[in-house]
């Protein structure tokens, strides 16, 4: 089957997370992305895990592409990169506003060569405001969206926000911008032009924070929040859901207790959100000396939300990820591993059984424009 997006070629100027998740999410569904990289390589070549010198956590973004090593400080090189540009349907760029100006390679100059050039600029907080040049990584826009002191509101009886180690910003920038290329290509199919999509972290973060954006904007009497908190169970921790008027029936019978049913505290969800702590602090009670995985099960048996809470190792043992083929595996010179394809099951399209390679540093160079791997580190500038 001939994937959405074959016959697409993506020049992909991108380092780190957002823009080579974003990249590799087009490589997925079978567009032809050429990684531009430095003769050093993306950084995230040098990050842990690192295996015979070669690192999944690169692997797992940049599956799937191609990589060309260019200087694009090099007059040669620019004219090289210029050519694919000008042959390509897609750029993807991360670098902070202003840089692939100086290098020739912006919007307005790419356009002037390529009109139908879908062009996707992501960076912490937009290509204009007074904000455009400040320099942000996910744990920058993390605090200044909002994001993290909201978070921490939630937390009982925390002080300080928490550290970041998932960079949900990064992430969810990656894709946002492939649903925003998708999109525009879409619409070029129709009206034949191109389009400049400017994707902010800033914007995305915002964006998760949809009850807190309203509550800010609030005049009234000060609002309360349904705060799911874990339980503990045994040795280990579950959280438990019960968010409809049925499910809270069905956990009021699982807890032996009905005479919540009649309780004008807790009888529906108003009266329970008006008394919240106070009914999570009964389900605290009821399964604190529990064992965790029989009480996942009694709930989830009888139809309750809950979930016991596991490592990121449990969740990869999981049968369920390789039955909807969730996983698919990535190839590099160290060997083989899993990561997680497109984020969607789709009928028609989707993760093959073969390993999707990852590409060393500068391999497609020939392939690409007919040049050794080393030649942007050798040859002279003209």
């Amino acid at each position: 089957m001939t994937l959405p997006l074959d016959g697409i070629r993506v020049a992909d100027f991108t380092i780190m997370i957002a823009g080579p998740y974003g990249g590799r999410l087009l490589a997925d569904a079978g567009a032809e992305v050429v990684k531009i990289e430095p003769p050093e390589g993306d950084p995230m070549r040098k990050r842990t895990p690192v295996r015979a010198g070669a690192s999944s956590y690169f692997g797992a973004l940049n599956a799937g592409k191609r990589s060309v090593a260019l200087d694009l400080k090099n007059p040669r090189d620019q004219r090289l990169v210029r050519e694919l540009v000008a042959e390509s349907d897609v750029v993807i760029e991360n670098f902070r506003p202003g840089v692939m100006a100086k290098l020739g390679l912006d919007y307005e100059t790419c356009a002037r060569t390529n009109p139908a050039l879908v062009y996707c600029s992501i960076s912490g907080y937009g290509q204009t405001g007074p904000k455009a040049m400040h320099p942000a990584y996910a744990p920058i826009v993390h605090a200044v969206s909002g994001f993290d002191l909201a978070n921490m509101h939630y937390q009982r009886m925390a002080d300080v926000p928490a550290s970041t180690g998932t960079f949900v910003a990064d992430v969810m920038a990656g894709q946002v911008a492939y649903g925003a290329i998708v999109t525009a290509l879409l619409a070029r199919a129709g009206h034949g032009r191109g389009d400049h999509l400017d994707v902010a972290l800033l914007d995305i973060m915002l964006s998760i924070l949809v009850y807190e954006l309203q509550a800010a904007q609030h005049s009234g009497p000060a609002l309360g929040k349904t705060v799911y908190r874990p339980v503990r169970a045994g040795r280990e921790f579950v959280i438990i859901a019960a968010i409809t008027d049925r499910n809270f029936r069905t956990l009021a019978g699982a807890m032996g207790r009905e005479d919540l049913l009649a309780n004008p505290r807790f009888a529906d969800m108003s009266s329970r959100e008006r008394n919240w702590e106070e009914w999570q602090d009964l389900i605290a009670a009821w399964a604190e000396n529990q064992d965790a995985a029989e009480l996942e099960r009694y709930l989830l048996d009888k139809g309750v939300p809950c979930a016991r809470f596991r490592t990121v190792a449990d969740v990869l043992a999981d049968d369920h990820l390789r039955t909807r083929g969730t996983l698919r595996r990535a190839e590099d010179a160290a060997g083989g591993y899993e990561y997680v394809g497109l984020p969607f099951q789709a009928g028609l399209f989707g993760g093959g059984a073969a390993p999707t390679p990852v590409p060393g540093l500068g391999e497609d160079n020939h392939t690409v424009f007919g040049i050794g791997p080393d030649s942007a580190l050798s040859r002279e500038a003209t």
